[in-house]
């Protein structure tokens, strides 16, 4: 038995949720376009025969604008520590940035090795792959460089397999069928801000977050409500849409990806809240689960 925990660390929008979706084969974690998709840890379990490695997803490491960005990066930073691996994800289809450059400079206090995945190579040549990989080589003392496609899934059975050479363990962290540690309340609360991210403008969902406070099981039926928070009445207004067209739509699509994972009809009722300021309130920080690491 080979086991172990690997953390996924990089800048927004590289595809670290595409990626763990991917490995664990379920979607755990939402993906959208927009960078900053993740906000919150994510575990994510993938089980093979005499194999369980513990994927750790965190949000991408930013230059924070607000409060809620600082506890961000502490998040990401703080559990890229206690790991056997950390994955350190590029993509690998645009240029080597400050963003990239910075959380390579973090990396430096590590003693955990590091692999590169340079992800999105389903855009590349092999001479861009080769170009890239060389790019990177000298910056860092990577343990082992996999160039992958996670949208395609190409390559990321090496990766698998690079991985295990690093796996310090042999426990048995959880039975075979536990994908996620995150509460059916949470993955409800992320299928509802994901589809806020799908059909909003970009600059819109960055000031939304999703609260389940109802989640009630019964025979045939889930009755379930979400609040849906934003940081000023004028967005209210946006999230609600004309005669309440755009919060049926996001119910709509929220509710299809909720029955697909609860496996039952639900009901589900969402509520648009207005909290001013709450990305650089502590207080709503905490109650909203953005946990700040030391």
């Amino acid at each position: 038995m080979k086991s172990g925990f690997v953390s996924l660390i990089g800048r927004p929008n590289v595809g670290k949720s595409t990626l763990l979706n991917s490995l664990i084969n379920a979607k755990i974690a939402i993906t959208s376009a927009k960078p900053q998709t993740t906000r919150n840890v994510i575990e994510g379990v993938y089980n093979a025969k005499n194999v369980q490695i513990v994927f750790v997803d965190t949000p991408g490491i930013h230059k924070p604008i607000n409060r809620l960005g600082k506890v961000l990066n502490k998040q990401a930073l703080s559990l890229a520590k206690d790991v056997d691996a950390i994955l350190f994800l590029v993509d690998a289809s645009t240029y080597l940035g400050k963003g990239d450059k910075y959380v390579i400079q973090t990396l430096k206090s590590t003693k955990v090795p590091v692999i590169l995945v340079l992800n999105k190579i389903d855009k590349l040549n092999n001479d861009q792959i080769m170009y890239k990989i060389n790019e990177y080589k000298d910056l860092y003392p990577f343990a082992e460089i996999v160039p992958i496609s996670a949208l395609k899934k190409d390559n990321t059975d090496r990766l698998i397999k690079v991985i295990l050479k690093y796996l310090t363990d042999n426990t048995k962290y959880f039975e075979d069928d536990y994908l996620t540690s995150n509460s059916l309340r949470f993955m409800v609360s992320e299928y509802v801000r994901e589809k806020t991210l799908m059909y909003l403008d970009d600059e819109i969902p960055h000031s939304i977050t999703c609260l389940t406070t109802d989640y009630e099981e019964k025979s045939n039926i889930v009755n379930i409500a979400v609040d849906i928070i934003v940081d000023r009445e004028s967005l209210k207004k946006i999230v609600i849409g004309k005669n309440g067209a755009m919060l049926k739509q996001i119910g709509i699509k929220a509710r299809e990806d909720i029955e697909n994972l609860i496996g039952k009809q639900v009901y589900l009722e969402l509520f648009v809240k207005v909290i001013p300021n709450w990305k650089d309130k502590d207080r709503y920080i905490k109650e909203l689960g953005f946990k700040d690491f030391e």
